[in-house]
């Protein structure tokens, strides 16, 4: 049995690779306490539902992510370039997870949000928090771009959902057919998504 002061940081990490693995409707209390090391009671001292437990690893999952995402988008660099870094970023975290674990992970939002969007409002609402702070982050690497003449859309703040949509959509044939191949155009699709090529066309045009 875990520690008082470390059961609830038990429980929690055991639910998220649990999580992570086989999903969330699967998994029953007394599964996760047992991989915790803690007894149910303490379950319920901490979290007084599955669903307050999976909101908490939600919560914990991107509190962790947004460190990445902050350090990509909002660190010193040319904007495109910096966009670049969170995609590399990306593919280097999901190719880690295939050489430890086997199987691509994918990404535990877009896991959950295809699980349980339609099930559990909470748990909506906070994935589609999660996705629309993201879609903040990008806009304004892509509002950035656009004004240094890098990027050409009409705008930002929709290419950026779209940047956001296709990340997160390549993760998932990555995670389906366990092949992170799929991961080698999100970089070119990017750029097609925010008018990068667009942008350079036009600048090479004689006046």
């Amino acid at each position: 049995m875990g520690r008082t002061s470390d059961a609830k940081e038990r429980i929690l990490a055991a639910a998220h690779e649990l999580v992570e693995v086989r999903g969330y409707s699967a998994l029953g209390v007394a599964e996760i306490c047992k991989a915790a090391g803690v007894p149910k009671g303490s379950f319920y001292y901490f979290f007084e539902s599955k669903e307050a437990l999976a909101l908490a690893v939600i919560a914990e999952e991107w509190a962790g992510q947004r460190k990445g995402w902050a350090e990509a988008l909002e660190g010193p660099g040319a904007p495109l370039a910096k966009l670049r870094k969170l995609f590399e970023g990306t593919a280097a975290a999901q190719r880690q997870s295939q050489a430890t674990c086997g199987t691509v992970s994918g990404c535990l939002f877009g896991n959950l949000s295809l699980e349980l969007s339609n099930r559990t409002e909470p748990i909506r609402l906070a994935l589609q928090e999660v996705f629309a702070t993201q879609a903040r982050m990008v806009q304004a690497v892509v509002e950035d771009a656009v004004a240094r003449g890098d990027a050409l859309v009409a705008d930002p703040a929709e290419a950026a959902r779209a940047v956001v949509a296709q990340l997160e959509g390549q993760v998932l044939l990555a995670k389906l057919y366990n092949d992170t191949s799929h991961l080698d155009a999100m970089w070119t699709n990017c750029l097609a998504l925010v008018g990068a090529g667009v942008a350079e066309a036009a600048a090479a045009m004689p006046d």
